[in-house]
Protein backbone atom coordinates (compact mmCIF):
# COMPACT_ATOMS: atom_id res chain seq x y z
CA UNK A 1 0.00 0.00 0.00
CA UNK A 2 1.51 3.25 -1.02
CA UNK A 3 1.81 5.52 1.83
CA UNK A 4 0.04 9.08 2.36
CA UNK A 5 2.51 11.51 2.19
CA UNK A 6 2.36 15.08 4.51
CA UNK A 7 2.17 18.28 2.48
CA UNK A 8 5.63 19.53 1.85
CA UNK A 9 6.55 21.30 5.37
CA UNK A 10 6.59 24.86 5.74
CA UNK A 11 10.01 26.02 7.23
CA UNK A 12 9.08 26.98 10.93
CA UNK A 13 5.35 25.79 11.02
CA UNK A 14 4.12 22.25 12.29
CA UNK A 15 3.85 19.32 10.53
CA UNK A 16 0.77 17.56 11.42
CA UNK A 17 2.04 14.15 9.75
CA UNK A 18 5.21 12.57 11.28
CA UNK A 19 5.59 8.61 10.83
CA UNK A 20 8.97 7.56 10.94
CA UNK A 21 8.78 4.02 11.55
CA UNK A 22 6.81 3.85 7.69
CA UNK A 23 10.07 3.34 5.74
CA UNK A 24 8.30 4.72 2.74
CA UNK A 25 7.69 7.82 4.31
CA UNK A 26 11.15 8.09 6.04
CA UNK A 27 12.83 7.63 2.57
CA UNK A 28 10.54 9.93 0.63
CA UNK A 29 9.84 12.78 2.71
CA UNK A 30 10.83 12.30 6.54
CA UNK A 31 14.60 11.88 6.36
CA UNK A 32 15.83 15.18 4.74
CA UNK A 33 13.47 17.20 7.75
CA UNK A 34 14.62 15.33 10.35
CA UNK A 35 18.28 15.81 8.89
CA UNK A 36 17.55 19.37 8.70
CA UNK A 37 16.49 19.56 11.84
CA UNK A 38 19.10 18.10 13.21
CA UNK A 39 22.42 20.05 11.73
CA UNK A 40 20.33 23.18 13.41
CA UNK A 41 19.64 21.46 16.87
CA UNK A 42 23.37 20.65 17.09
CA UNK A 43 24.49 24.25 16.12
CA UNK A 44 22.17 25.75 19.19
CA UNK A 45 23.14 22.96 21.06
CA UNK A 46 26.76 23.63 20.49
CA UNK A 47 26.65 26.79 21.68
CA UNK A 48 24.33 26.24 24.73
CA UNK A 49 27.54 23.53 26.04
CA UNK A 50 30.11 25.99 25.43
CA UNK A 51 28.04 29.11 27.28
CA UNK A 52 27.14 26.81 30.24
CA UNK A 53 30.96 25.56 30.09
CA UNK A 54 32.20 29.33 29.89
CA UNK A 55 33.41 29.16 33.42
CA UNK A 56 35.55 26.03 33.26
CA UNK A 57 37.75 28.39 31.11
CA UNK A 58 37.09 32.02 33.07
CA UNK A 59 38.82 30.68 36.36
CA UNK A 60 41.86 30.26 34.71
CA UNK A 61 41.55 34.17 34.27
CA UNK A 62 40.92 34.76 37.88
CA UNK A 63 44.63 35.28 39.12
CA UNK A 64 46.23 36.52 42.01
CA UNK A 65 44.11 39.52 41.98
CA UNK A 66 41.02 38.83 42.09
CA UNK A 67 41.91 37.10 45.96
CA UNK A 68 39.73 33.84 44.76
CA UNK A 69 41.64 30.19 46.47
CA UNK A 70 40.80 26.90 44.42
CA UNK A 71 37.63 26.17 47.12
CA UNK A 72 36.11 29.47 45.39
CA UNK A 73 37.03 28.51 42.26
CA UNK A 74 35.08 24.88 42.06
CA UNK A 75 32.13 26.72 43.25
CA UNK A 76 31.93 28.71 40.81
CA UNK A 77 31.92 25.95 38.29
CA UNK A 78 30.30 24.10 40.12
CA UNK A 79 27.04 26.57 40.49
CA UNK A 80 26.16 26.65 36.52
CA UNK A 81 26.55 23.02 36.26
CA UNK A 82 23.86 22.81 39.18
CA UNK A 83 21.38 25.51 37.16
CA UNK A 84 21.84 23.60 34.26
CA UNK A 85 21.14 20.48 35.71
CA UNK A 86 17.56 21.49 37.16
CA UNK A 87 16.75 23.65 33.90
CA UNK A 88 16.67 20.06 31.93
CA UNK A 89 13.48 19.35 33.03
CA UNK A 90 10.86 22.44 32.05
CA UNK A 91 13.42 22.56 28.84
CA UNK A 92 11.98 18.78 28.13
CA UNK A 93 8.25 19.86 28.74
CA UNK A 94 9.09 23.27 26.94
CA UNK A 95 9.51 21.51 23.54
CA UNK A 96 5.80 20.11 23.81
CA UNK A 97 4.49 22.78 25.08
CA UNK A 98 5.67 25.23 22.47
CA UNK A 99 7.44 23.18 20.00
CA UNK A 100 10.73 22.19 19.43
CA UNK A 101 11.90 24.33 16.35
CA UNK A 102 9.84 27.68 18.25
CA UNK A 103 12.09 26.64 22.03
CA UNK A 104 15.12 26.45 20.12
CA UNK A 105 14.91 29.47 18.91
CA UNK A 106 13.96 31.29 22.16
CA UNK A 107 16.29 29.12 24.08
CA UNK A 108 19.42 29.97 21.82
CA UNK A 109 18.23 33.65 22.12
CA UNK A 110 18.78 33.28 26.18
CA UNK A 111 22.30 32.61 25.74
CA UNK A 112 23.00 36.52 24.78
CA UNK A 113 22.32 37.43 28.74
CA UNK A 114 25.19 35.55 30.22
CA UNK A 115 27.48 35.84 27.74
CA UNK A 116 26.79 39.59 27.79
CA UNK A 117 27.25 39.59 31.41
CA UNK A 118 30.49 37.70 31.28
CA UNK A 119 31.93 39.78 28.97
CA UNK A 120 31.68 42.99 30.58
CA UNK A 121 31.46 42.44 33.63
CA UNK A 122 34.23 40.43 34.56
CA UNK A 123 37.27 42.83 35.85
CA UNK A 124 39.26 42.46 39.04
CA UNK A 125 38.12 44.05 42.07
CA UNK A 126 34.78 42.40 41.30
CA UNK A 127 33.33 40.94 44.35
CA UNK A 128 32.59 37.05 44.53
CA UNK A 129 28.76 37.39 44.76
CA UNK A 130 28.71 39.07 41.60
CA UNK A 131 30.99 36.12 39.82
CA UNK A 132 28.65 33.84 41.54
CA UNK A 133 25.29 35.32 40.01
CA UNK A 134 27.16 35.82 36.70
CA UNK A 135 27.96 32.24 36.81
CA UNK A 136 24.89 30.93 38.02
CA UNK A 137 22.69 33.11 34.45
CA UNK A 138 25.39 30.64 32.56
CA UNK A 139 23.41 27.73 33.66
CA UNK A 140 21.14 28.35 30.73
CA UNK A 141 23.23 27.16 28.47
CA UNK A 142 22.78 23.33 30.54
CA UNK A 143 19.00 23.10 29.52
CA UNK A 144 19.50 23.53 26.02
CA UNK A 145 20.89 19.68 25.88
CA UNK A 146 17.16 18.80 27.15
CA UNK A 147 15.07 20.28 24.84
CA UNK A 148 17.42 19.35 21.74
CA UNK A 149 17.65 15.73 22.80
CA UNK A 150 13.91 15.20 23.32
CA UNK A 151 13.02 17.21 20.49
CA UNK A 152 15.30 14.69 17.81
CA UNK A 153 14.57 11.81 19.59
CA UNK A 154 10.45 12.43 18.08
CA UNK A 155 11.90 12.68 14.67
CA UNK A 156 13.97 9.48 14.13
CA UNK A 157 12.91 6.22 13.99
CA UNK A 158 13.69 3.25 16.68
CA UNK A 159 16.81 1.91 14.01
CA UNK A 160 18.35 5.19 14.31
CA UNK A 161 18.00 6.22 17.47
CA UNK A 162 21.26 5.61 18.72
CA UNK A 163 22.92 7.31 15.75
CA UNK A 164 20.72 10.42 16.16
CA UNK A 165 20.80 11.19 19.54
CA UNK A 166 24.57 10.49 19.76
CA UNK A 167 25.08 12.25 16.84
CA UNK A 168 22.74 15.51 18.29
CA UNK A 169 24.91 15.16 21.72
CA UNK A 170 28.07 14.52 20.26
CA UNK A 171 27.88 17.57 18.27
CA UNK A 172 26.42 19.19 21.79
CA UNK A 173 29.33 18.03 23.78
CA UNK A 174 32.10 19.18 21.43
CA UNK A 175 30.67 23.18 22.60
CA UNK A 176 32.71 21.97 25.85
CA UNK A 177 36.20 21.68 24.20
CA UNK A 178 35.23 24.16 21.87
CA UNK A 179 35.21 27.20 24.15
CA UNK A 180 38.06 25.63 25.94
CA UNK A 181 40.06 26.03 22.65
CA UNK A 182 38.52 29.68 22.48
CA UNK A 183 39.83 30.69 25.70
CA UNK A 184 43.76 28.79 24.90
CA UNK A 185 43.46 31.04 21.89
CA UNK A 186 42.41 33.89 24.01
CA UNK A 187 45.05 33.40 26.86
CA UNK A 188 47.86 32.96 24.03
CA UNK A 189 46.88 35.98 22.34
CA UNK A 190 45.65 38.21 24.71
CA UNK A 191 46.78 37.40 27.64
CA UNK A 192 45.13 36.39 31.68
CA UNK A 193 43.74 39.95 31.25
CA UNK A 194 40.40 39.88 29.05
CA UNK A 195 38.40 37.42 30.41
CA UNK A 196 35.81 38.86 28.74
CA UNK A 197 36.49 38.35 24.96
CA UNK A 198 35.81 34.22 25.64
CA UNK A 199 32.27 35.26 26.52
CA UNK A 200 32.45 38.33 23.56
CA UNK A 201 33.49 35.68 20.75
CA UNK A 202 29.95 33.77 21.43
CA UNK A 203 27.65 36.90 21.02
CA UNK A 204 27.58 37.18 17.18
CA UNK A 205 27.43 33.19 16.75
CA UNK A 206 24.57 32.94 19.28
CA UNK A 207 22.47 35.57 17.17
CA UNK A 208 23.86 33.27 13.93
CA UNK A 209 22.10 29.76 15.91
CA UNK A 210 19.13 31.68 16.98
CA UNK A 211 18.61 32.94 13.26
CA UNK A 212 19.53 29.68 11.72
CA UNK A 213 16.49 27.36 14.08
CA UNK A 214 13.97 30.23 13.20
CA UNK A 215 14.79 30.27 9.56
CA UNK A 216 15.13 26.50 9.16
CA UNK A 217 13.43 24.50 11.67
CA UNK A 218 9.70 22.56 11.85
CA UNK A 219 7.93 21.79 14.89
CA UNK A 220 6.20 18.43 15.40
CA UNK A 221 2.14 18.50 15.89
CA UNK A 222 2.31 15.11 17.90
CA UNK A 223 4.84 16.49 20.33
CA UNK A 224 1.78 18.25 21.63
CA UNK A 225 0.34 14.88 22.19
CA UNK A 226 3.46 13.91 24.68
CA UNK A 227 1.64 15.85 27.54
CA UNK A 228 1.41 13.76 31.09
CA UNK A 229 4.75 11.95 30.11
CA UNK A 230 6.90 13.36 32.76
CA UNK A 231 4.18 12.42 35.34
CA UNK A 232 4.17 8.77 33.88
CA UNK A 233 7.74 8.71 33.80
CA UNK A 234 8.89 9.48 37.22
CA UNK A 235 6.42 6.33 38.40
CA UNK A 236 8.61 4.31 35.99
CA UNK A 237 11.42 2.19 37.86
CA UNK A 238 13.46 2.59 34.47
CA UNK A 239 13.92 6.45 34.77
CA UNK A 240 15.12 6.15 37.98
CA UNK A 241 18.04 3.01 37.44
CA UNK A 242 18.91 5.15 33.70
CA UNK A 243 19.32 8.28 35.76
CA UNK A 244 21.51 6.61 38.17
CA UNK A 245 23.75 5.37 34.92
CA UNK A 246 23.78 8.73 33.00
CA UNK A 247 25.16 10.53 36.58
CA UNK A 248 28.20 7.87 35.99
CA UNK A 249 28.45 9.17 31.58
CA UNK A 250 27.37 12.12 31.56
CA UNK A 251 28.13 13.51 34.49
CA UNK A 252 31.80 12.71 34.64
CA UNK A 253 31.87 14.14 31.38
CA UNK A 254 30.96 17.34 32.25
CA UNK A 255 32.10 17.36 35.96
CA UNK A 256 35.28 16.98 34.98
CA UNK A 257 35.38 19.27 31.64
CA UNK A 258 34.58 21.70 34.03
CA UNK A 259 37.05 21.07 36.64
CA UNK A 260 39.98 19.32 34.66
CA UNK A 261 42.27 22.44 34.18
CA UNK A 262 41.78 23.74 38.11
CA UNK A 263 42.86 20.00 38.92
CA UNK A 264 46.07 20.39 37.16
CA UNK A 265 46.73 23.79 38.32
CA UNK A 266 46.33 22.79 41.98
CA UNK A 267 47.74 19.13 41.73
CA UNK A 268 50.73 19.89 39.44
CA UNK A 269 51.44 23.63 39.95
CA UNK A 270 55.01 23.20 39.22
CA UNK A 271 54.28 22.42 35.77
CA UNK A 272 51.04 24.52 35.53
CA UNK A 273 52.28 27.72 36.68
CA UNK A 274 50.34 29.74 34.41
CA UNK A 275 46.91 29.23 32.95
CA UNK A 276 47.67 29.53 29.62
CA UNK A 277 50.05 26.14 30.06
CA UNK A 278 46.93 24.30 31.71
CA UNK A 279 44.50 25.76 28.78
CA UNK A 280 46.99 23.73 26.39
CA UNK A 281 45.76 20.39 27.91
CA UNK A 282 41.84 21.05 28.99
CA UNK A 283 40.31 20.98 25.48
CA UNK A 284 41.56 17.49 24.96
CA UNK A 285 39.75 15.31 27.31
CA UNK A 286 36.15 16.96 26.36
CA UNK A 287 36.69 17.13 22.65
CA UNK A 288 37.73 13.25 23.06
CA UNK A 289 34.99 12.44 24.62
CA UNK A 290 32.70 13.94 22.27
CA UNK A 291 33.69 12.92 19.03
CA UNK A 292 33.44 9.32 20.57
CA UNK A 293 29.91 9.62 21.99
CA UNK A 294 28.31 8.89 18.20
CA UNK A 295 30.28 5.62 18.54
CA UNK A 296 28.53 4.82 21.97
CA UNK A 297 25.24 5.10 20.33
CA UNK A 298 26.45 3.09 17.37
CA UNK A 299 27.85 0.60 19.17
CA UNK A 300 24.67 0.06 21.36
CA UNK A 301 22.79 -0.02 18.30
CA UNK A 302 24.91 -3.22 16.90
CA UNK A 303 25.50 -5.15 20.22
CA UNK A 304 22.66 -3.64 22.61
CA UNK A 305 23.18 -0.73 24.83
CA UNK A 306 22.86 -2.69 28.42
CA UNK A 307 26.21 -4.89 27.20
CA UNK A 308 28.09 -1.29 26.16
CA UNK A 309 27.37 0.39 29.28
CA UNK A 310 28.37 -2.93 31.60
CA UNK A 311 31.70 -3.17 30.21
CA UNK A 312 32.24 0.87 29.80
CA UNK A 313 32.08 1.48 33.44
CA UNK A 314 34.33 -1.32 34.15
CA UNK A 315 36.52 0.73 31.80
CA UNK A 316 35.79 4.09 33.52
CA UNK A 317 36.42 2.45 37.19
CA UNK A 318 40.10 1.28 35.78
CA UNK A 319 40.57 4.99 34.16
CA UNK A 320 39.69 6.24 37.60
CA UNK A 321 42.19 4.08 39.63
CA UNK A 322 45.12 4.68 36.85
CA UNK A 323 44.40 8.58 38.01
CA UNK A 324 44.50 7.58 41.23
CA UNK A 325 47.67 5.59 40.97
CA UNK A 326 48.85 8.41 38.91
CA UNK A 327 48.27 11.33 41.57
CA UNK A 328 49.79 9.46 44.42
CA UNK A 329 53.33 8.98 42.45
CA UNK A 330 53.10 12.51 41.27
CA UNK A 331 53.17 10.78 37.61
CA UNK A 332 52.29 13.80 34.66
CA UNK A 333 52.34 11.15 31.88
CA UNK A 334 50.12 8.72 33.30
CA UNK A 335 47.46 11.43 35.30
CA UNK A 336 46.96 12.64 31.73
CA UNK A 337 46.66 9.10 30.51
CA UNK A 338 44.11 8.44 33.16
CA UNK A 339 41.77 11.15 32.45
CA UNK A 340 42.06 11.27 28.86
CA UNK A 341 40.34 7.51 29.30
CA UNK A 342 37.89 8.75 31.78
CA UNK A 343 36.67 11.46 29.32
CA UNK A 344 36.76 8.85 26.48
CA UNK A 345 34.55 6.36 27.97
CA UNK A 346 32.60 9.03 29.42
CA UNK A 347 31.79 9.76 25.95
CA UNK A 348 30.73 6.43 25.11
CA UNK A 349 29.21 5.35 27.82
CA UNK A 350 27.34 8.87 27.06
CA UNK A 351 26.09 7.06 23.99
CA UNK A 352 25.38 3.73 25.19
CA UNK A 353 22.85 5.16 27.77
CA UNK A 354 20.97 7.24 25.97
CA UNK A 355 20.36 4.37 23.42
CA UNK A 356 18.99 2.32 25.94
CA UNK A 357 16.21 4.47 26.78
CA UNK A 358 14.10 4.33 23.75
CA UNK A 359 14.87 0.66 23.58
CA UNK A 360 13.76 0.02 26.70
CA UNK A 361 10.37 1.49 26.15
CA UNK A 362 9.74 -0.53 22.80
CA UNK A 363 10.32 -3.29 24.51
CA UNK A 364 7.85 -2.81 26.97
CA UNK A 365 5.09 -1.33 24.64
CA UNK A 366 5.90 -3.28 21.21
CA UNK A 367 2.61 -2.79 19.67
CA UNK A 368 2.31 1.03 20.52
CA UNK A 369 4.92 3.44 18.82
CA UNK A 370 3.28 6.17 20.36
CA UNK A 371 3.49 5.44 24.07
CA UNK A 372 7.21 4.32 23.81
CA UNK A 373 8.19 7.47 22.12
CA UNK A 374 5.91 9.39 24.84
CA UNK A 375 7.39 8.14 27.23
CA UNK A 376 11.25 7.37 25.91
CA UNK A 377 11.16 11.51 25.58
CA UNK A 378 10.02 12.14 28.96
CA UNK A 379 12.84 9.37 30.22
CA UNK A 380 15.42 11.49 28.41
CA UNK A 381 14.67 14.85 29.94
CA UNK A 382 14.54 13.22 33.62
CA UNK A 383 18.09 11.11 32.86
CA UNK A 384 19.62 14.68 31.51
CA UNK A 385 18.88 16.89 34.26
CA UNK A 386 19.60 14.05 36.96
CA UNK A 387 22.82 13.13 34.87
CA UNK A 388 23.92 16.63 34.98
CA UNK A 389 23.37 16.71 38.79
CA UNK A 390 26.65 14.08 38.60
CA UNK A 391 28.79 17.16 37.10
CA UNK A 392 27.53 19.14 40.29
CA UNK A 393 28.80 16.34 42.50
CA UNK A 394 32.35 15.88 40.82
CA UNK A 395 32.91 19.60 41.75
CA UNK A 396 32.14 19.56 44.78
CA UNK A 397 33.78 16.14 45.40
CA UNK A 398 37.31 17.68 44.08
CA UNK A 399 36.08 21.01 46.39
CA UNK A 400 35.75 19.01 50.01
CA UNK A 401 38.88 16.52 48.75
CA UNK A 402 41.46 19.57 48.40
CA UNK A 403 39.54 21.25 51.39
CA UNK A 404 40.26 18.65 53.51
CA UNK A 405 43.33 16.74 52.35
CA UNK A 406 44.94 18.93 49.91
CA UNK A 407 44.71 16.14 47.72
CA UNK A 408 42.29 14.51 45.44
CA UNK A 409 42.52 11.36 46.58
CA UNK A 410 39.50 11.05 48.32
CA UNK A 411 37.55 12.10 44.95
CA UNK A 412 39.28 9.53 42.79
CA UNK A 413 38.49 7.03 45.64
CA UNK A 414 34.54 7.95 45.67
CA UNK A 415 34.22 8.13 41.51
CA UNK A 416 35.46 4.46 41.36
CA UNK A 417 33.34 3.16 43.90
CA UNK A 418 30.21 4.72 41.95
CA UNK A 419 31.12 2.83 38.57
CA UNK A 420 31.59 -0.04 40.59
CA UNK A 421 27.54 0.46 41.37
CA UNK A 422 26.48 1.66 38.23
CA UNK A 423 28.32 -1.96 37.11
CA UNK A 424 26.46 -3.64 39.61
CA UNK A 425 23.37 -2.21 38.31
CA UNK A 426 23.68 -2.61 35.14
CA UNK A 427 24.02 -6.21 35.47
CA UNK A 428 21.25 -7.08 37.65
CA UNK A 429 18.45 -4.85 36.02
CA UNK A 430 19.57 -5.21 32.46
CA UNK A 431 21.87 -8.35 31.90
CA UNK A 432 21.28 -11.10 34.13
CA UNK A 433 19.20 -14.14 32.52
CA UNK A 434 16.28 -13.28 34.41
CA UNK A 435 16.06 -9.57 33.02
CA UNK A 436 17.99 -9.57 29.94
CA UNK A 437 14.66 -9.71 27.80
CA UNK A 438 14.62 -5.95 28.92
Amino acid sequence: MTATLPAPSLKGQWIDDWRPEDREFWDTTGAPIARRNLIFSITSEHIGFSVWSLWSVLVLFLGPEYGIDPAGKFLLTAVPTLVGAALRIPYSFAVARFGGRNWTVFSAALLLIPSLLAAFLIRPGVDFSTLLIIAAVAGVGGGNFASSMTNINAYYPDRLKGWALGINAGGGNLGVAAVQLVGLFVLAVFGAGHPGLVAGIYIPLIVLAALGSALYMDNLAQARNEKRGMRDAVREPHTWVMSLLYIGTFGSFIGFGFAFGQVLQVQFADVFSTPVKAAYLTFLGPLLGSLIRPVGGALADRLGGAKVTFYNFIAMAVGASIVLLAAQMRSLPLYIVGFIALFVFSGVGNGSTYKMIPAIFKRKHPHDDHEARRLSGAVIGIAGAIGAFGGVLVNLAFRQSFLTTKEADAAYLGFIAFYALCVLVTWVVYLRPATARV
